[in-house]
């Protein structure tokens, strides 16, 4: 697996960069959760424009995700409101090596 976005989250409304998917690829979760912080992932099917929230997690973990249509944006991070302080919180997408991946 290669990865191609890792970030660290230190305060709220505070993202990874966008990545996009196309057929399976993981999803990581590391570090501190402070004070009930919530890390959302969201996707969008045009290149950034409209997000939508795909699923939350409160806790570290490896996670595994499949995405049937081409060229679907990813990113995670915490919403305003639901980044506890204190939190340092490593998210990281990876999956199969591609050529192009920006």
């Amino acid at each position: 697996m290669t990865t191609y976005v890792t970030a660290t989250i230190v305060a709220q409304n505070t993202w990874t960069s966008n990545v996009f998917f196309e057929d399976n690829f993981n999803f990581s979760v590391s570090g501190t959760f402070a004070n009930s912080a919530i890390v959302t992932v969201q996707r969008s099917e045009d290149s950034g424009v409209t997000w939508l929230d795909v699923d939350t997690f409160t806790a570290n973990g490896q996670f595994v995700g499949y995405e049937p249509v081409p060229n679907t944006f990813y990113r995670a991070g915490c919403k305003t409101g639901e980044y506890g302080a204190t939190s340092s919180i490593v998210l990281s997408f990876s999956g199969p090596w591609r050529a192009n991946f920006s």
